[in-house]
Order: C-alpha cells, then sequence, then structure tokens
C-alpha cells in the first residue's frame, strides 16, 4: 500500500484524527475522559494540526498519525475551559488533576511525541516505522537533537518498534495507585538523539 506522510490536517478531517486517536488511547484514558462520544467531542475540539504528522493512502484515507509535542504546544492540548465545556465545572475540576499526574514536561532541545496511531487496516505495511522516521526528521528540522517518548507496560510490540529504531530506554516510571485509572503499571521512557554530524 502505498502512502505519504505529511504535517497537519484540515477541518474536514478533525474527526478522524480524533476518532483514531480515541481508538488507539481510549482504553488508559477511558475513565478520566471517557465515555466514548464526550472524549472525541473534546479531542476534536483540542487536536492542533501543527503538531501532527499524517500518513495517507494514495486515495487521501488517513491510515496513521504521529503526535508531537514542544513548549509551543501539542497535537493533544487543551485547558480548563475545554474540559469545562465537554464534562461542566466539577468534571473538568477532576479530571485536569487526573490529568495532570501523566503530563510530562518539555526540555528545549527535546521533541515529545505525544501519541502515535494506526489504522487496524494498515498495520503491518511499515507505516508505524515511517511514521517514526518522521518524527526524527522534524526535530532535526526543528533544532531539536532528540526524541523522547513513554511507552506502557502493556505495549511491548510498540517498545521493540521502538528499540529497532534507535531508541534507549532511559528509565521507568510507575503509576502507583493510579494504575487503577490508566489501567497500566508503569511507562518506560526512551530516548533517540541524532547522530553527531
Amino acid at each position: 500500500m502505498a502512502y505519504k506522510i505529511s504535517t497537519g490536517f484540515d477541518a474536514s478531517e478533525r474527526p478522524v484524527i480524533a476518532a483514531l486517536y480515541w481508538h488507539a488511547f481510549g482504553f488508559e484514558l477511558g475513565r478520566v475522559l471517557g465515555p466514548d462520544a464526550r472524549a472525541q467531542q473534546f479531542l476534536r475540539a483540542v487536536i492542533d494540526p501543527a503538531f501532527a504528522l499524517v500518513a495517507r493512502g494514495s486515495d487521501g484515507r488517513i491510515l496513521g498519525i504521529a503526535g508531537f509535542k514542544t513548549g509551543e504546544g501539542a497535537l493533544v492540548g487543551g485547558d480548563f475551559k475545554d474540559l469545562q465545556a465537554v464534562y461542566g465545572s466539577w468534571g473538568a475540576v477532576w479530571r485536569g488533576l487526573t490529568l495532570s499526574f501523566v503530563e510530562r514536561d518539555v526540555a528545549p532541545d527535546v521533541l515529545l511525541m505525544d501519541g502515535t496511531c494506526v489504522h487496524e487496516s494498515a498495520r503491518g505495511l511499515g507505516v508505524g516505522t515511517a511514521l517514526l522516521e518522521a518524527v526524527k526528521s522534524q526535530a532535526s528540522a526543528m533544532g531539536k537533537p532528540t526524541v523522547r517518548l513513554d511507552v506502557i507496560d502493556r505495549n511491548p510490540r510498540a517498545k521493540a518498534l521502538y528499540l529497532r529504531e534507535g531508541f534507549v530506554p532511559h528509565g521507568i516510571e510507575h503509576t502507583g495507585p493510579f494504575r487503577h485509572v490508566f489501567r497500566f503499571k508503569s511507562a518506560t521512557q526512551m530516548l533517540w538523539h541524532s547522530p553527531v554530524k
């Protein structure tokens, strides 16, 4: 299957991107952002095309996305007002506090990956690997020598891909009691460094 990777997406593609992201991460985030309809409503409102690399088939269909985060923004952003618009005031308060536990700081010289998703019909075709390469190129273009990602313990297949692509484990963070909320026990931080020229 032929595909092309480019930056961003247009307004008409927001529902597709939100659905793809939720399909990939809904299990972990479901107890915080669910139910599904509300979660996708929230995602449609806050996803930012400036922080997305998108793989499309020759017919234009979206096959996968790789989000990233810098000090300027992220694929999935949003603030209290965005949460409040979907979940109400009290819903925004407890969701915001809970999500802050898994919020990751961004270093100036690091491009932080903010979720990679490949449509189930395109898995095994190299789309995920191509998106990773695109993220590395994006980091280099932005003058950031390091790419960071976090992979959860329930996803050994993804971790194996990252290891093959030159990412190196750099520590493990445990979720403690929040494992019951997010449904994973730990996440391995992995780093990729641009080759020195």
